[in-house]
């Protein structure tokens, strides 16, 4: 039997049903040449039927050699057929595809905010680009360290994510004296997601329509006016001290627990001042429940250009309120590329920034370290806030 003789037997297409017929019909031709009774053709066969006729009939030392060599090709034809079908999959725990179960995305404040519009918004493209549930979960407090907690000390495997925010990756390292995560150790950056921008708001009754008279009236009435926080340790918090400082004002602050809260009690006049992000105030703003007097960030808003930003009043003040996705520390390599790639994707796809501008958020997709960096930059502005505030969160 020549080595071409066993080679041109193997049909790599074949399947394995298909290659144990094609085995079992050679080595019948092969018996009825060693064997002068002549013998009925076989009936087709299924499975472990064929294979225990192969055997019976390969009694012959010859017999055996071929149906160890056509075995052989066969096994190794569907090995190829069968890895060839399919690209490499990505890891996750455990050898899994990756996803391979819902993700869920953790957003350390309340619903109907900013950052749950956009997790919300990213989720809903996820789950229809990989036909995988996505979950947002909202988990507030603490200046969103409940939240960001949780995420730091999940499994690494790329099922949990954070939406971070400045709050918890800028202002709270500033403010608070013990964090039950560590920043740098504990959470991955994925990307940065978005800009979107705070509203310097007052409510209606308030008679000012510039910050320049918002001073004024603040000098005028030393900690008369109640200015709403989004709670103790959030970039509002900062935002707000930084205001205080730079324009030399005293003012009654008033945490409340996430955006939604202090919006609502900012619409019904119990408090006079807030800062909140452009997607749930504008809409209020529009319908006159709201002043809207500048913008916090460093430039202007797409969403609302006419407002300017408090830093052409107050010079000095600048405020940036970025989100961005981050993962636990650990999680494997390839799986962060893959959500890194995924989201870039969606952030930069332009129905959806033009969905999201609407909305006021100003989508911005990075790679991790460039996310890294602005993450790193905020903390020592931040810091240098709460330090001369002289604020200090037990």
């Amino acid at each position: 039997m020549s080595r071409s003789y066993l080679k041109n037997t193997v049909r790599p297409e074949r399947s394995l049903h298909s290659s144990l017929d094609f085995l079992l019909d050679k080595l019948e031709v092969c018996s009825r040449r060693t064997d002068t009774k002549s013998r009925p053709v076989p009936s087709p066969v299924e499975g472990g039927e064929r294979i225990n006729r192969i055997f019976a009939i390969a009694s012959g030392r010859l017999a055996w050699v071929v149906a160890l060599g056509l075995a052989l090709g066969a096994g190794n034809a569907l090995a190829q057929t069968t890895s060839t079908s399919s690209e490499p999959a990505l890891s996750s725990s455990k050898g899994q595809a990756y996803p391979a179960k819902p993700i869920r995305i953790i957003v350390p404040f309340p619903a109907a905010g900013a950052a749950d519009i956009l997790a919300r918004s990213i989720g809903q493209e996820l789950t229809r680009v990989w036909s995988q549930q996505i979950v947002v979960d909202n988990r507030p407090g603490a200046g969103g360290n409940i939240g960001a907690d949780l995420v730091a000390k999940a499994a690494p495997d790329g099922h949990t994510l954070l939406l971070a925010a400045a709050t918890t990756h800028a202002s709270s390292v500033s403010l608070y004296s013990k964090l039950p995560y560590n920043l740098e150790k504990d959470l991955a950056p994925v990307t940065l997601a978005a800009n979107i921008s705070h509203i310097l708001l007052t409510h209606p009754s308030l008679p000012v329509k510039a910050v320049k008279e918002l001073v004024a009236l603040a000098k005028s009435q030393p900690g008369k006016l109640n200015w709403g926080l989004q709670g103790n340790g959030t970039l509002s918090h900062l935002e707000t001290e930084l205001f205080k400082t730079l324009a030399g004002v005293q003012v009654n602050l008033v945490p409340y627990k996430g955006s939604a809260p202090g919006l609502t009690d900012l619409i019904a006049g119990h408090i006079q001042v807030f800062f909140d992000s452009v997607p749930p105030a504008l809409p209020h703003v529009q319908a006159g429940k709201l002043r809207g007097i500048a913008v916090a960030g460093s430039k202007r808003s797409p969403a609302i250009p006419e407002l300017p930003t408090i830093g052409e009043s107050l010079k000095g003040f600048e405020a940036d309120n970025w989100f961005g996705v981050m993962a636990p520390a650990g999680a494997p390599r390839d799986v962060v590329a893959k959500l890194n790639t995924e989201i870039v994707k969606i952030l930069s796809n332009p129905e959806i920034q033009k969905m999201m501008l609407a909305r006021g958020a100003v989508l911005h997709p990075s790679t991790p370290g460039e996310f890294a960096a602005i993450i790193k930059s905020d903390i020592a502005k931040w810091g240098k806030v709460a330090r001369t505030a002289g604020i200090k969160i037990e």
